[in-house]
């Protein structure tokens, strides 16, 4: 009897960010030999030197913050000096202890990441990966150095992340200057941090560095932080930064940062100069895609050079697929992950649904954190949905009240007239954890009384999203409570 085996189907991936280590290990599940290049180490950018690190140091300071508010829930710090009167502590954040560990972390996931590559059976080659063409990967030691490794493959998958965007006339030096990628060198919280950019890594930075004791100036060219975001959450989250001491310039554009040696300066276009002792550059970020042979493939590209990808993750070369940041899909590391499992299923042949943007969630990790998932309240004021909006402060939540929460809400979006859950918005603490339920919802296509008929622990915070639900009940009328 003869035994026959099919032949495994081969599989090249460039880039060991979320979304390729998602594909390489989808890859190897179903059976393909598979080969991830990488430069920095498996998990990328996302692990090493951004999302990890970033959410970590937010961890912190978001420790210091509940120490600082304990008092108002009645537990209250002191120490006795030597004549045995009580002294109020002040909360002292050790940032090089803090960076430090942090790192740690993040350099722990990626070889936890790499690990379970390896089991998999996944062949993982550390270097500079570019196309040679369609159907090949060449391996260097560095950008543009000496090839030292060629992958053959029948499906590449590209997911080579982004770099933070640099202006000639604020050139980050890592000493004063500073991209997120070079905070974490700071041996000591700064004392004045100048943020430039108000976009969602501007205001998470800013929001952790100022609850970390800085004295923090957020910087932005629009009317409000977070641009785009809904706003009632971003006026949520400006009371608080003013509240918390942060300046806020509106409308105001840097036109250049000099390092001063002992601090910064910066110019913003207007002619207003500000002095701080460090300076983060947060405008924006660039695909790493220049030099890598996707033009040569014929792979499609935006003007600022990102991959054209459809809804599976599949350029305009019908055997090369792309994930994450360096596409011109939602650059978060969530949607790079679901990009690189749909390439390897369509690719391989397994079931795929295309991804809908309406159906992603969202978080910015700021304090309080913003989450929000389909459509918005935008959406339905400019009329592209005929919806209601709800929404309910979180003060008048009963677990609100006992953990001493004052700031944020739940706003719920349902289609008019059948009370189909279209989208939802939670500004709170844990807001990351709390918008599950909503974007269950809203993926599942369930109305408002199904919601409202799911029994909430009380008390709870998730008890205002079934309250906001419940207050829907009737979504076909006019409603004069509407927000």
């Amino acid at each position: 009897m003869v035994q026959s085996f099919e032949r495994k189907q081969s599989v090249a991936i460039v880039g060991g960010g979320p979304g390729g280590y998602e594909a390489a290990l989808s890859a190897a599940q179903l059976g393909a030999d598979v080969t991830l290049v990488e430069r920095a180490g498996v998990g990328g950018s996302a692990v090493i030197t951004d999302v990890v690190p970033s959410k970590t140091l937010i961890a912190t300071a978001d420790a210091a913050v509940a120490i600082r508010n304990a008092s108002s829930l009645g537990v209250q710090l002191f120490a006795k000096d030597d004549r045995g009167k009580p002294l109020a502590p002040e909360v002292a954040i050790n940032l090089a202890a803090v960076n430090q560990r942090l790192l740690s972390l993040a350099r722990q996931q990626s070889d936890d990441m790499r690990s379970s590559l390896l089991e998999a059976g996944v062949r993982i080659i550390s270097g500079h990966g570019r196309l040679d063409g369609s159907g090949a990967v060449v391996v260097s030691t560095e950008a543009g150095g000496t090839d030292f490794d060629r992958v053959e493959a029948e499906t590449l998958v590209v997911s080579v992340g982004a770099s933070p965007r640099e202006l000639p006339s604020a050139k980050p030096d890592g000493q004063r200057i500073l991209t997120w990628t070079q905070l974490y060198t700071m041996k000591s919280v700064p004392s004045h941090l100048i943020v430039v950019g108000s976009g969602v890594t501007g205001a998470e930075f800013a929001s952790a560095y100022m609850n970390l004791g800085a004295k923090v100036t957020l910087v932005s060219s629009r009317d409000q932080v977070l641009p785009g975001e809904d706003q009632d959450a971003a006026a949520v989250l400006e009371r608080v930064f003013q509240r918390g001491g942060m300046t806020l310039l509106a409308k105001a554009r840097a036109e250049s940062v000099v390092n001063t040696g002992d601090g910064v300066l910066v110019t913003l276009a207007d002619g207003r100069t500000i002095e701080g002792s460090h300076c983060l550059m947060a405008v924006g970020s660039i695909p790493n895609t220049a030099g890598i042979g996707l033009e040569q493939a014929g792979v499609q590209m935006t003007a600022g050079g990102n991959i054209r990808v459809n809804r599976v993750a599949r350029t305009s070369v019908p055997n090369i697929y792309a994930a994450g940041d360096c596409t011109n899909f939602v650059p978060l590391a969530s949607v790079a992950s679901m990009q690189g499992r749909q390439a390897i299923f369509h690719a391989l042949g397994d079931i795929v649904i295309p991804l809908e943007t309406r159906r992603i969630t969202a978080n910015i990790f700021t304090a309080p954190e913003i989450a929000t998932v389909g459509f918005s309240e935008q959406d339905v004021t400019e009329g592209r949905i005929a919806g209601v909006v709800r929404k309910l402060p979180l003060s008048a939540n009963p677990r609100a009240k006992m953990q001493g929460i004052t700031d944020g809400f739940v706003k719920l979006i349902a289609r008019k007239g059948s009370g189909t859950m279209m989208g939802g918005v939670i500004v709170g603490p844990k807001a990351s954890e709390l918008i599950y339920p909503i974007a269950i919802a809203v993926e599942r296509r369930l109305t408002v009384d199904q919601v409202a008929r799911v029994f909430a622990v009380y008390p709870s915070l998730t008890s205002s999203i079934t309250d906001a639900a419940r207050a829907m009940h009737i979504v076909d009328r006019d409603d004069p409570g509407e927000d």
